[in-house]
């Protein structure tokens, strides 16, 4: 029988949780530079990752903002996607849900149409090329004001067929869920499914305000609602989904490392847990380093590696035919894995 690893790497994945700025490794990074003649606060690529050491969000973000400065034009939005609907096919994503954050661009004085139409165009070949289905997600920034954010959803309405859904990413503290009830209930009122980050930086109180002032379809990481049992029953009972990243967790402190990680105590208690790569090219890894590395620090059996899986796309927004296409994708490679090979020995 194959081993764990290489199932995990081989099987069909949905991933949910992913910032395309965060997935800008340092190659193209400089290869955008250098088009767009921008002067970076870098010498080399090693440079750099080697600045890819933070002790919290924030000095994350400080990083992370510097980076996107690249990004001008349609093409840099291009191929910055391509990229990595590219690197995710290698890792047998078959579906992606991705966030653009339009503020961090727009304030820098990029046209709106320059990202829609650069991700957009991005995403048709990459179904094309790769037979990938994919939702866009706007990301809105909390350290920014909530007017600011309603007319981020103005100037959205006109691409209103190609964004899935309005999240909300950015430092938590000190920037509460109430702080964007308006904003929620307009992109809820407008057709979009709705998302948002919880329970990283924020407390379980956070996570808790999140479902209930802001109504949305999914919490973005979430693990901090272990801090309240109540919660973690509730989330359990209503199957609210929580997208978490875990080598993002611990490269944000989050955790102090993978084995003390709750992700397998939070599907033991049956919430729909799902494994993602956050900000891949800043936090060392793509979804299948995701995979892998969890389920060897906390020795996650069969059971639970396929259950994430399903998971991601039980919580995905697909259609119900590509649903269930995927999961039963999901279900043949479980059950091809399960027939040992002639001459093996069943492990």
């Amino acid at each position: 029988m194959p081993s764990l690893r290489s199932l995990i790497t081989t099987m069909p994945k949905a991933e949910l949780h992913m910032h395309l700025e965060g997935s800008l490794e340092p190659e193209m990074m400089f290869r955008l530079a250098a088009r767009n003649g921008v002067a970076l606060p870098y010498r080399s690529e090693a440079e750099v990752r080697a600045a890819y050491r933070f002790e919290s969000l924030q000095a994350f973000l400080d990083v992370y903002y510097a980076g996107l400065t690249v990004l001008r034009t349609e093409a840099d939005f291009h191929d910055m996607t391509l990229a990595y609907l590219d690197r995710a096919h290698a890792d047998n994503v078959v579906h992606a849900e991705v966030f653009i954050a339009p503020q961090a661009h727009t304030r820098r004085g990029v046209r709106l149409e320059a990202v829609v139409e650069g991700v957009d165009a991005a995403l048709m070949e990459g179904a094309r090329r790769f037979g990938m289905t994919t939702r866009l997600i706007f990301g809105l920034q909390r350290q920014w004001s909530e007017d600011e954010a309603l007319a981020v959803l103005d100037a959205a309405a006109p691409y209103r067929d190609r964004v899935a859904g309005i999240g909300l990413g950015g430092p938590e503290l000190p920037h509460p869920p109430q702080k964007f009830i308006r904003a929620f209930e307009r992109a809820r009122a407008m057709g979009w499914h709705t998302v948002a980050h919880a329970g990283e930086e924020g407390p379980a109180a956070y996570v808790a305000a999140t479902l209930d002032l802001l109504k949305v379809e999914r919490i973005d990481h979430g693990v901090r609602c272990a801090e309240d049992p109540a919660l973690v029953a509730r989330l359990a009972k209503v199957g609210i989904p929580l997208t978490v990243c875990p080598l993002s967790n611990v490269q944000l402190q989050v955790f102090s490392s993978l084995a003390a990680h709750n992700v397998k105590r939070l599907l033991d208690a049956g919430l729909c847990v799902t494994i993602n790569s956050d900000d891949p090219s800043y936090f060392g890894g793509y979804v299948n380093e995701n995979f892998c590395a969890t389920q060897e620090a906390l020795d996650l059996s069969m059971d639970d590696v396929y259950a994430l899986a399903r998971n991601g796309f039980t919580a995905a927004f697909l259609d119900p035919v590509d649903r269930a296409r995927y999961l039963a994708g999901l279900d043949e490679h479980r059950r091809r894995a399960s027939r040992p090979t002639i001459g093996e020995p069943v492990e």
